[in-house]
């Protein structure tokens, strides 16, 4: 872990106890012992997260943290008060501390907190990285991405670069396999052939037998098919599990013999065409069960391309969603130029189900729904705010996806006890209007309301609720 952090604290026995504590925790800490030598170490040295004590001589605590938020943006400042000090609590938020612990508090309270807003901070660096970068590591104009699955697909992209042999894309629904095929297409020695693509589960065999091998002359009107149009070029067929018996048959002679005889006709037209096969079936095992001819599978199969689903792609949620943002910001109209912290976590909790496709989907809404130049949580639907343990992402754990929605809750409530349960002050604080805190409050239940409101500090006759 290796993070280092910067402690803040005048009782030099404290200090080297916080020290101590959270060197055996993976952090790397700094103790300095004035808020004056805190602003001075921050000017040499990079931290992740500064922990301070509110009652120092000289620069107090809250007027440290005030300073760092000023001169250091998105540095989170969580600041150390009395016992029951809800109104220094209060001071510190608004001041802009991340968070607050009373004392006295436990090691491992203050060990999670630092964890939550170093992930914090990682987040908004990266939602402000790809903001500025979105266009980086193309391997072509179609397919965009960082994470390692996706790393490897362009790498051998590019090692097949002038290979004409063919290719079999594989993977799940909404992966851009398509994108995928024209990406082989832009680096390869043909690009500046034709690139056609058809899909072979949208029609009937009758008319997909025309949109591949034509109509022969004499056959009114005649049409060479996708085969032929595709010379010098690519020919891209998506859904090829979706073949016909009598189909796979003819695509088999056309690769095996490059020539084609057009619908109605008996000459053969040969032609000079890469073929790129895509599908989201199991074609193994539709070899086996006898539904996929074998040599028809071994031709198509010679490279093959796993496209990973968007769930295991990491960061490259949000490096697309910067991408969609642009696209449908500048296709209606509107000024919307980013993503909030808020809907960045949101959009990397969500597993989905529907890959790019879907993701492409939900920034589109977004874009039209929302009121500001960012987008926020509230312009996300309901299944991303809150999605099922179904929806879960499979292949991480829930410890790493149950955190982000239970911080939320947590600093909100905590926000709320600490103004006196006084609604609109918090919404204030927190930085979000009076009906998002409304919902967001009815969602978490009136019993654990009240939970949170008990010996909360009292309110005066005729604030707002």
């Amino acid at each position: 872990m290796n993070h280092p952090l910067l402690i803040v604290e005048d009782d030099l026995a404290m200090a080297q106890l916080l020290v101590e504590g959270l060197t055996r925790r993976g952090y790397q800490p700094f103790a300095v012992h004035s808020g004056e030598a805190a602003l001075a170490l921050l000017q040499q040295r990079d931290v992740e997260a500064v922990v301070t004590d509110v009652n120092m001589k000289g620069l107090d605590g809250l007027s440290l943290c005030e300073r760092i938020v000023a001169g250091h943006p998105g540095l989170p400042v969580l600041v150390i008060t009395a016992f029951g000090s809800m109104d220094t609590a209060i001071k510190a938020i608004r001041v802009g501390a991340y968070d607050f612990l009373t004392k006295p508090f436990e090691l491992e309270t203050l060990t999670l907190a630092l964890a939550r807003a170093v992930q914090h901070k990682q987040l908004r660096e990266e939602v402000k990285r790809l903001r500025e970068e979105a266009g980086v590591r193309k391997v072509t104009s179609t397919l965009l991405g960082e994470s390692n699955g996706m790393r490897e697909l362009f790498n051998q992209i590019n090692r097949m670069a002038d290979s004409d042999s063919t290719v079999l894309v594989s993977g799940e629904r909404g992966t851009r396999k398509e994108a995928v095929a024209r990406a082989i297409h832009e680096v390869s020695r043909r690009r500046a052939g034709p690139f056609v693509a058809i899909s072979c589960g949208a029609v009937p065999d009758e008319l997909l037998a025309v949109e591949l091998f034509g109509v022969a002359k004499g056959v009114a009107p005649a049409k060479p098919g996708a085969f032929v149009r595709a010379q010098g070029g690519t020919v891209f067929l998506d859904g090829v599990g979706e073949l016909s018996g009598e189909l796979q048959q003819k695509v088999l002679r056309a690769i095996k013999e490059k020539k084609v005889i057009p619908v109605g006709g008996d000459s053969e037209v040969a032609f000079d065409a890469r073929l790129i096969a895509a599908t989201h079936r199991d074609l193994e095992t539709a070899v086996e069960e006898s539904r996929f001819r074998e040599d028809l599978y071994f031709h198509i199969n010679v490279i093959n391309l796993h496209v990973p689903p968007l769930r295991m792609r990491g960061n490259d949620v949000l490096l697309l969603a910067q991408q969609f943002v642009r696209a449908s910001a500048e296709k209606s109209g509107k000024e919307v130029t980013g993503i909030a912290t808020s809907a960045a976590e949101k959009l990397l909790a969500y597993a989905w189900p529907g890959n790019v496709y879907e993701l492409e989907n939900v920034i589109e809404r977004a874009v039209a729904l929302t009121r500001y130049t960012q987008l926020t949580s509230e312009d996300l639907p309901e299944k991303v705010l809150h999605p099922s343990h179904a929806n879960s992402a499979a292949d991480a754990d829930e410890a790493s996806l149950l955190p982000m929605e239970d911080i939320e809750r947590q600093h909100i409530l905590r926000v709320l006890r600490a103004v006196g349960g006084h609604r609109t002050q918090a919404a204030r604080l927190l930085g979000l209007d009076r009906k998002t805190l409304y919902r967001k409050l009815e969602g978490y239940g009136e019993e654990e309301v009240e939970a949170a409101l008990r010996d909360a500090p009292p309110r005066h006759i005729g604030s707002d609720t």
